[in-house]
């Protein structure tokens, strides 16, 4: 049974929890066949060797939807998150030894929308293969959710999340002002078939595989905001 409660006070008050067995094994290698048969021709699919990132993940691929919102993790969302909520963002993760890369800390900054425009209070902009991303007001932010699906399981030997705790309740967080004599860091260990839960406000950082062993995570954030009506989020989808 799931303590529901206990998971939804850490992830307030600390910024993430783990919540193991939302998936069966059966389950997490079926999602696995299911991207190693994907289009990998698209350019929202990131490759260098092996393939290790898909934007717009559940857009390429909506049939993963049924496996990924099962029963458990549907009861997770509405009780945490709540029933308005909608999905704003997907990213599939790879890891391989191949196309191993380490990440520094930050704090993830910004929205993915359909168009680049001059907005109040909206900006710094990117632009990647013809999707857009800003920085939006720090409140839409903080009402931002994340769900990191495992589909192997992680430590610190092949990327596990390592994240400053509380730091989602410090607003924006440059990493380069980080106080190491007041700020510990934390080994987000997450067993295959398991989930995280985070706030992107928390300050995160992931080391380099050195164990030759994958770690494939799927990546989903959730908000209730709607954004101004010149801007629509760029994966505005409903997953109930």
């Amino acid at each position: 049974m799931i303590e529901i409660e206990e998971h939804k006070i850490k992830l307030s008050e600390v910024g993430f929890t783990t919540i193991t067995n939302i998936y069966s094994a059966d389950q997490v290698e079926q999602m696995a066949a299911m991207i190693d048969k994907a289009d990998k021709a698209k350019a929202t699919f990131r490759r260098s060797t092996e393939l290790f990132a898909i934007r717009q993940f559940l857009k390429e691929i909506p049939e993963m939807a049924d496996l990924i919102f099962n029963s458990k993790l549907k009861s997770v969302i509405t009780q945490i998150f709540g029933d308005t909520c909608f999905v704003v963002k997907s990213i599939y993760f790879d890891k391989p030894e191949t196309s191993n890369w380490y990440v520094p800390y930050h704090q993830d900054l910004t929205i993915s929308v359909d168009k680049k425009l001059d907005l109040a209070n909206y900006g710094p902009w990117t632009t990647k293969q013809n999707q857009f991303a800003v920085q939006p007001p720090i409140n839409i932010l903080e009402n931002i959710y994340t769900v990191r699906i495992h589909l192997d399981d992680t430590d610190e030997n092949n990327g596990a999340l390592k994240v400053i705790e509380k730091s989602h309740l410090k607003g924006i967080y440059r990493p380069e002002t980080i106080d190491w004599t007041a700020e510990t860091e934390t080994v987000c260990q997450v067993p295959k078939g398991g989930v995280m839960l985070m706030k992107p406000l928390l300050l995160h950082s992931s080391g380099r595989t050195t164990n030759h062993s994958k770690r494939r995570v799927i990546h989903i954030e959730f908000s209730n905001i709607e954004l101004p009506e010149e801007i629509e989020w760029a994966e505005r989808l409903r997953w109930n």
